[in-house]
């Protein structure tokens, strides 16, 4: 008697969008900041022939990932494509649009003293944004058993792919300190392909 063929493995991709309009030095999570064009329509066609045929994909609500889902789309009308506000980056509430030296070293030590449950500039904290992102990745599972082993593709941001990092390596109940936050995420334009187990 033959074993059962062993189950594929879904992958969740992690895209992130093109280099954003943004003075350098300002701070934006939530602030709606616009992508260069030219280099979102570069990342679309890298993306659309990397991808395999029946990938779901979802995508922040913010327009510099909303940009890039619309060009891939486009290029792959063979692919499902849903918004979720739950892929969005870190709200930095008051902190949005200022720059970091605006916002001042002793602001920034307090978020760092209480990394995971400090609000910054009254926004959103760390443990919130890693509740929702293990929401969705809740989600896509979801969406994999009831789909079948099909590819899960997230345009998103850097902070959500560090907080899918942490997910997959400690678990939601487990708050990081500054010191143990995930560095690494995918550069602009590009994607880091994991699990999704």
């Amino acid at each position: 008697m033959t074993p059962p063929p062993a189950a594929a493995k879904s992958r969740l991709w992690l895209v992130r969008h093109a280099a954003p309009l943004v003075a350098p030095g300002t701070c934006y999570g939530a602030l709606d900041v616009p992508a260069d064009a030219q280099a979102t329509r570069a990342a679309a066609e890298r993306l659309s022939t990397a991808l395999p045929p029946g990938a779901h994909i979802a995508h922040s609500t913010l327009q510099r990932c909303e940009l890039l889902a619309h060009d891939l789309q486009v290029l792959r009308p063979d692919l499902t494509f849903a918004p979720d506000v739950r892929l969005r980056e870190m709200d930095f509430g008051r902190w949005e649009g200022l720059t970091w030296d605006a916002i001042g070293k002793s602001a920034i030590d307090a978020w760092v003293a209480g990394f995971a449950t400090h609000a910054p500039g009254g926004g959103e904290s760390l443990a919130h944004m890693l509740h929702r992102v293990a929401a969705a990745l809740q989600t896509a599972r979801e969406w994999r058993s009831n789909q079948g082993a099909k590819d899960v593709v997230w345009i998103t941001h850097a902070g959500v792919a560090r907080c899918v990092a942490w997910l997959q390596e400690r678990g939601e109940s487990a708050l990081p300190r500054a010191e143990d936050w995930p560095v690494a995420a995918p550069g602009w334009g590009e994607w880091e392909i994991r699990e999704l187990a």
